[in-house]
């Protein structure tokens, strides 16, 4: 099995996120790349973010170019469209707009390395997915950014592929525990109950921080997000509280001062859109697992896969057998690839 058996037939738009730089994402990427090229599938490349470059541009580290066949449709900024070597047909100069150039969408009239930058905005890359898709593209890839999972996102892609590798820390165990934690997290329960479901989403549009209770009466919050204002949300709440809906992102902090200014807390469930609005590490989350903090989503992640890179630029490297082993164990039944090693799941 190859990882575009999980794709094929199924999605038109994915994404590829990496846990960290160097975990292996654009080695997935390419991956896929040379898989549709067997299968003669025209692919649609962007990013969020900018990919493709020989030299990391943040850790001067070297680090593998995407190489594109004739024919692919790719999305990039002006900058980096002039960079590419494989030679490029404009289709499109589109309004949406880069700190380096507008979003140019081309197409390769040969083999060749190409530098992917793409938008850095949700709704712009959803656009530019679609814009590739009218111009032949026949499954779309959308690279992720450094630590950014937004592309994960349902409101942007289908489905996602994980990248996450040893270059996380020297032991494996604390690998494979933050990798597992990340795909726990794409795979929170999502809310059922369809009417606070569309209240949820309505003050969410609202930019608004809000409580529902047990009568579906909203009480709404006047801040705009709920980041270091744990203490005037558990100020509001009452014994019968809910859903406290979280507009923008959920971070530690917000619910240690939640928890530690009232025990109301354990009423309720913290709505957020999807878990890449979720800043909590493996530790924290564990401690509010613990106490009876409860959050879940309006939409949940379609993770397709991880894949696994055993070696970190850092000069160390995990034993390809048991991190794969492990790996697989511990998140069974997703499928796990190790990306350096040939040969499909």
């Amino acid at each position: 099995m190859q990882l575009l058996d999980l794709i094929e037939n199924k999605y038109k738009v994915i994404s590829v996120v990496g846990m960290a730089k160097n975990a292996g994402k654009t080695v997935t990427l390419n991956e896929l790349i040379m898989e549709a090229v067997d299968r003669n599938i025209r692919l649609g490349i962007t990013s969020i973010g900018r990919d493709g470059e020989k030299q990391d541009i943040v850790t001067y580290t070297e680090k593998p170019m995407i190489f594109v066949n004739k024919g692919t449709i790719i999305a990039t900024a002006e900058e980096t469209f002039k960079l590419s070597e494989a030679k490029l047909e404009v289709l499109e100069t589109t309004d949406v707009r880069t700190s380096i150039g507008n979003i140019i969408i081309g197409k390769t009239l040969t083999d060749g390395h190409v530098q992917i930058a793409g938008p850095a905005i949700n709704e712009d890359t959803k656009l530019i997915s679609q814009k590739m898709i009218s111009f032949g593209a026949e499954l779309v890839i959308v690279d992720g950014a450094i630590d950014r999972l937004s592309s994960a996102s349902p409101a942007v892609t289908e489905a996602t592929i994980l990248a996450t590798g040893a270059v996380l820390s020297r032991d494996m165990d604390k690998v494979i525990e933050k990798s597992a934690h990340q795909v726990n997290l794409f795979n929170l329960d999502v809310v059922e109950d369809e009417q606070i479901r569309a209240i949820a989403e309505e003050y969410i549009k609202r930019a608004t921080v809000s409580i529902i209770n047990d009568k579906y009466e909203v009480t709404t919050l006047d801040i705009k997000t709920a980041l270091n204002c744990g203490s005037k949300i558990a100020g509001v709440l009452r014994e019968d509280s809910k859903y406290v809906v979280i507009k923008g992102s959920l971070v530690a902090k917000t619910l240690m001062d939640i928890v530690s200014r009232t025990k109301k807390y354990k009423n309720v469930t913290f709505i957020v859109k999807d878990s890449t609005k979720i800043f909590i590490d493996y530790n924290d989350w564990r401690y509010f697992e613990r106490i009876n903090v409860k959050v879940a989503v309006l939409e949940k992640i379609n993770i397709l896969a991880v894949t696994i890179n055993p070696y970190s630029p850092g000069g160390y490297y995990f034993s390809q057998s048991d991190f794969l082993n492990k790996m697989r164990k511990i998140l069974s039944p997703i499928p796990v690839i190790d990306v350096m090693i040939s040969g499909g799941i």
